[in-house]
């Protein structure tokens, strides 16, 4: 399994009001192709653009946005975060 959870802090929801994109932790040895895949597999919506960085102690984040600007909203209303 590539995503493990998606990242929601107060900043991530920041950015995610901003911007549009959601943060998920994933696997270390997820690459950005696969975790685009997974994402539009689990969630059925088109990723345009991923970036990740590797935090402070040692866990792989991904900053995923989304083609529909109000995709990263509904994806965290089907999570039952938001």
């Amino acid at each position: 399994m590539v995503l493990k959870y998606p990242f929601v802090t107060e900043k991530a929801m920041m950015v995610l009001e901003k911007q549009g994109k959601l943060q998920f932790l994933v696997d270390r040895n997820a690459n950005k192709a696969q975790i685009k895949r997974e994402i539009e597999k689990a969630f059925e919506q088109e990723v345009t653009h991923v970036s990740t960085l590797m935090t402070m102690d040692g866990r792989k984040k991904a900053i995923v946005s989304f083609a529909n600007e109000k995709a990263a909203e509904e994806v965290l209303s089907r999570l039952g975060i938001m």
